[in-house]
């Protein structure tokens, strides 16, 4: 039986058998109490043993990280649990020496990082992870409810989406004896004949799939070269992108804004216990914050109209705001502090934004838009897709695309192409707002970040 299911089903008297760890041990001269957990629950049962058991003084040395088999009687706890388990019998499974490093005491965030294939063991990570599982599963649920097909796109591509020089590169040379041609590497001598990736997206994929299937959406890992060691990046993460036929920008945000919302009123159903513990340990007034975006009317503002908010708001920033730039994460702030809201912005300067974004009548800004949420700053980022052939070629010569690559995807243009959308949502970022934990390193299971591959 599953500890959560005693939670849920079983009462007082019922007998139970359960397999599960030892948080602490807590041995007196007559009796003990084990802090029992299984991870199915973040709550822990209080085990109750005395000299009455059989292995008495076995039971009462066991370790915090054991793993054992336990049955009892459950009974009306003295202390602040409803209830506890009178045990009639623990049988050690798995002893665990005195050296294991997870003790029941406080840890800093910076230790369990270095103790990464122990710390789901911590309440902490139970509950950030339980929360990650529910969001995935809740991602997929909305997805699917919604008549979107769900696409395996490639993690081995030579389509350049984000910028060859964000992805990682993929051979199968002898690193110490490349072959080259004319002083060039010879890519024609490699596994795939030509320069290949790792992905850094697989929005360009999953387009041609919209373009059959109307709407889609993909869901895995994706690379990104990046040389940043902020708490928001990492160089190997998840992400969502879906991909919708027949959607203008506006039709974007509403899917952004129901997508999300749909998300968090997921979790906040399915992961009270976890969300309790995060709110009161991890981040004050997360419960709060979370049923508030839920109930929230998304506010949408143009860029020129953002910087012009922030120009004459009479803050000083660090960071001058510019029309013709990027917002700062101070800016970010200000904002949805402004409007007390998630904030979509959109209609951005077309010089620094991708190459596959829709040209605006104004020919000076591009069809794309960024969701900010307070928080958190930028929580997606989407924008419709530019469907004119002429244009997007011009696009790609400016961005020094090589069209030999993704003729292909030009080609959606030609044979019944239509207008159409799409966003990309990093999933770390989404935990990070569901759970209150500021590094995307403690949302993960093994982070992967400039000068750390562990494990």
């Amino acid at each position: 039986m599953d500890l959560s299911d005693v939670f849920k089903t079983k009462k007082i008297g019922d007998k139970v058998k359960l397999n599960g760890w030892v948080r602490n041990n807590r041995d007196q001269k007559e009796f003990g109490f084990i802090d029992f957990y299984d991870g199915t629950s973040i709550n822990t049962l209080q085990i109750v043993y005395d000299k009455n058991l059989p292995n008495f003084d076995e039971v009462s040395k066991i370790l915090a990280g054991s793993a054992i088999e336990v049955e009892g009687t459950l009974v009306e706890s003295n202390g602040k649990q409803e209830y506890e388990l009178k045990s009639e019998t623990i049988t050690v499974i798995g002893d665990c020496p005195a050296d294991y490093p997870i003790q029941p005491k406080r840890h800093t965030m910076e230790f369990l990082r270095s103790q990464a294939y122990l710390r789901p063991r911590t309440k902490t990570f139970q509950a950030v992870f339980k929360v990650r599982s529910v969001a995935a599963s809740a991602i997929h649920e909305y997805f699917q409810n919604h008549n979107y097909v769900y696409v395996h796109t490639p993690l081995l591509t030579t389509a350049d989406c984000e910028g060859s020089n964000q992805m990682f590169k993929v051979t199968t040379f002898d690193l110490n004896n490349i072959p080259k041609s004319d002083g060039n590497v010879d890519y024609s001598k490699d596994l795939f004949g030509k320069e290949t990736y790792i992905t850094g997206s697989g929005q360009l994929h999953g387009e041609t799939f919209a373009m059959a299937f109307k709407k889609i959406y993909t869901f895995g890992p994706t690379f990104r070269t990046e040389n940043s060691n902020t708490k928001t990046h990492a160089n190997e993460f998840w992400m969502i992108e879906p991909e919708m036929a027949f959607m203008h920008l506006d039709d974007l945000m509403n899917v952004e804004e129901e997508m999300l919302k749909s998300v968090v009123s997921n979790v906040l159903d399915r992961c009270k216990d976890e969300l309790e513990f995060l709110d009161k340990f991890v981040s004050q007034g997360l419960i709060e914050k979370l049923k508030k975006l839920v109930s929230d009317d998304f506010v949408r503002i143009t860029h020129h109209d953002a910087i012009e908010l922030l120009i004459n708001s009479g803050e000083k920033f660090e960071f001058t705001p510019s029309y013709d730039d990027d917002i700062a994460k101070e800016h970010e702030k200000w904002i949805t502090d402004h409007f007390n809201a998630p904030v979509f912005i959109y209609n951005w300067p077309k010089d620094i934004k991708a190459w596959y974004m829709k040209l605006n009548d104004d020919g000076k800004t591009v069809a794309a838009v960024d969701l900010e949420v307070p928080g958190s700053g930028e929580l997606m980022g989407g924008s419709e897709r530019e469907v004119d052939l002429k244009k997007l070629e011009e696009l790609v010569k400016i961005h020094n695309v090589d069209k030999s690559q993704i003729e292909w995807y030009l080609n959606l243009r030609r044979f019944g192409g239509c207008y159409h959308s799409g966003f990309g949502m990093g999933f770390e970022r989404l935990i990070m707002y569901l759970t209150g934990i500021e590094n995307i390193r403690d949302v993960i299971p093994y982070p992967r970040t400039p000068g750390s591959c562990e494990y």
